[in-house]
């Protein structure tokens, strides 16, 4: 553990404290028996081992209680504006259109996208969950079956894998790919190493490097080949070689529709910058962000930032085409953003709510807050014509890719 991590960030409770050396005895444990872990295998662990991992446990994640802020708990505009693009590819596509999010938080973007749909009269014939988190699952459903009428309630479907009979619809991910397990690579002499977890003669967790899979080789050599460069010696990223295999996975069974991903990132260049040289990789921890993964092993979220390019790269090798690709705010503002906030500043019921909507539309638009860090991304398939908004089509940046 690094002392000026912990010095700066918030103390943890005897209870946090407890619930991340269960967790940290069980990777030693692992490391111990098997040899040192990749740090994707750490990662995974960290965040979705059961009972244990972050999105696996009780706490609360989301919010100003938890330890980071989506734009779906930032209040309904966001949902309003998703929605608003979708609801023609829903109508294009028929009675029996489904929508799938993927990882529904707290259930906040389900509610206000439903009600919204509703109130246009384009309701999908079912609205699955996939959602890994039993606990994160029964909080959506509490706060599902409260908000919504039965009727709209039954619509609600929770998955424990991606759909796998053929289905049409919208596939939709906000923070998602940021969450999956990473693989961290360094550069050495030319050559490629993969960063793995191990154990000091202390029984503490330390980083180690050691020579790359021909997969994770591959992998970066394939980013080297694109940007017509080679990294550095002691240059280290984040890279996901499995991205192409787990979009097959989520994505195969969607024969007709969009997907849409919206998350922080950039194009490849800009990721793989030369000056960025430890990458993306941070930890949050009650509203505060380090870049030290080793600490509290349970009680942070790991993130990364997606390379956009590769996302694009394995929605083309499953199929599917980029429509559109631009930063959030760019794309929040052609999906009615501006309609959104008029509409529901007038509902409002005092000038408290009246702020707040002022202060959601900032968080999602400025450039400092997530207006340009986060990106949107659609890809489609199986459809003639494409309905997205033209003012949408006229702000695509897919030729930065």
């Amino acid at each position: 553990m690094n002392p000026s991590t912990s010095s700066r960030l918030p103390v943890p409770g005897a209870d946090e404290r407890e619930h991340s050396d269960r967790l940290l005895q069980r990777l030693r444990e692992e490391i111990a028996s098997h040899g040192p872990m990749p740090f994707s295998q750490y990662m995974e662990r960290c965040l979705y081992a059961p009972g244990l991992g972050y999105y696996s446990a009780g706490a609360t994640k989301f919010g100003e209680a938890g330890d980071f802020v989506t734009a779906p708990e930032l209040g309904e505009l966001f949902a309003r504006c998703v929605a608003r693009t979708v609801q023609p590819v829903l109508e294009m596509l028929g009675d029996d259109a489904d929508f799938l999010e993927l990882g529904g938080g707290s259930g906040a973007f389900a509610e206000a996208a439903l009600l919204a749909l509703h109130a246009e009269g384009s309701v999908p014939r079912h609205y699955l969950i996939l959602e890994p988190s039993a606990d994160l699952r029964e909080r959506q459903r509490e706060r599902l079956a409260t908000a919504l009428s039965p009727e709209l309630f039954a619509r609600v479907q929770w998955l424990d894998r991606p759909p796998e009979q053929d289905w049409r619809g919208v596939l939709f991910a906000n923070e998602v790919i940021d969450a999956l397990p990473t693989t961290r690579f360094a550069m050495r002499d030319g050559e490629v190493y993969e960063e793995y977890v191990a154990l000091d003669g202390e029984g503490r967790l330390m980083r180690v490097d050691r020579p790359a899979d021909a997969l994770v080789a591959g992998a970066v050599r394939h980013v080297e080949r694109d940007l017509e460069t080679e990294f550095a010696n002691g240059y280290r990223s984040e890279i996901l070689p499995q991205l192409p295999y787990w979009m097959q996975a989520i994505a195969a069974s969607l024969t007709a529709g969009i997907m849409l991903f919206i998350d922080y990132g950039y194009v490849r260049r800009e990721f793989y910058q030369p000056d960025r040289t430890d990458g993306t990789l941070m930890a949050h921890y009650r509203h505060h962000a380090h870049n030290d993964p080793l600490y509290l092993p349970g009680l942070n979220d790991l993130t990364a930032s997606v390379d956009f390019t590769a996302l694009a790269e394995a929605g083309n090798q499953a199929g599917f085409g980029v429509a559109a690709y631009l930063p959030q705010a760019h794309f929040l503002i052609a999906a009615g953003l501006q309609q959104a906030f008029e509409s529901a500043y007038e509902e409002a019921s005092d000038e408290a709510a009246r702020y707040r909507l002022a202060q959601q539309v900032k968080r999602l638009t400025l450039p400092e807050q997530m207006g340009e860090r986060f990106q949107a991304m659609l890809f489609a398939r199986g459809m003639d014509v494409v309905p997205l908004p033209a003012e949408m089509l006229a702000a695509d940046q897919g030729a930065r890719l």
